[in-house]
């Protein structure tokens, strides 16, 4: 679980700020996506193939 102290001084803004970059780097937010919706499969197969694909055109 993501957990943020606010220091002394320290308005909301900036806490909250410091919050989600945390969420962020955690993939807390990523992961809260992609398992919002039921994905069959064959979807996921799909995605991961279109996904390798684009790596290997970057790569040249």
């Amino acid at each position: 679980m993501t957990r943020v102290v606010i220091r002394e001084n320290e308005s909301f803004e900036k806490a909250l700020r410091r919050f989600n970059k945390s969420c962020e780097r955690s993939g807390l937010l990523a992961d809260i996506r992609k398992r919002q919706h039921f994905e069959k499969p064959s979807e996921r197969k799909k995605r991961k193939a279109q996904a390798a694909r684009r790596k290997n055109r970057r790569r040249y």
